[in-house]
Formats: C-alpha cells, sequence, structure tokens
C-alpha cells in the first residue's frame, strides 16, 4: 500500500470536486479524505495500490465538469491507514 498527497489549484472549489474526488478514489479502491484549504486548493490524500493513485491523479487534473484545474502536485507521503474516503 502506498499514501499519497494532493494539492490541486484551479477552480476546484464549490464545483462538487471533492465529493467527485470521492466517488472516483472509491471506484478505484482508495480510501483517504479530501478538504478544501483556505487558498483556494483542495487537498487530497488518498491510500492504495500505486497504479490506482496514479489513475486518481490523472483523475483529478480533470476532475468534474464544472472544474477547471490549473494544478496538480503530488508528494508521497508514509503508508497511512483510513477507514473509507471523507470529504471535509
Amino acid at each position: 500500500m502506498a499514501t499519497a498527497r494532493f494539492l490541486v489549484g484551479g477552480r476546484v472549489q464549490g464545483v462538487f470536486y471533492r465529493a467527485s474526488t470521492r466517488e472516483q478514489a472509491l471506484a478505484l479502491g482508495l480510501a483517504g479524505e479530501a478538504r478544501n484549504l483556505p487558498d483556494g486548493r483542495v487537498e487530497v490524500v488518498a491510500s492504495g495500490e500505486p497504479a490506482a493513485l496514479d489513475a486518481l491523479e490523472r483523475w483529478l487534473w480533470q476532475g468534474p465538469p464544472a472544474a477547471q484545474v490549473d494544478e496538480v502536485r503530488r508528494e508521497a507521503l508514509p503508508p497511512r491507514e483510513f477507514a473509507g474516503f471523507r470529504t471535509g
């Protein structure tokens, strides 16, 4: 299992980005969380198979239809256990 933190910039708040990320992550078998940051970005921390994290990263560049993603930064984290995938 691997864990990664993604910081997503652009028009990603108020466009169902976190809820859509949750759906995508669960479909990929990932656990974790997504939350809005005060600076307008969304932070996503996810754990699971490395290939699933790669697929999530590709999806984060698109996001839901109303989003306009300008940046996705990825950082590897020590493995972390989550129960499901939450948004906050």
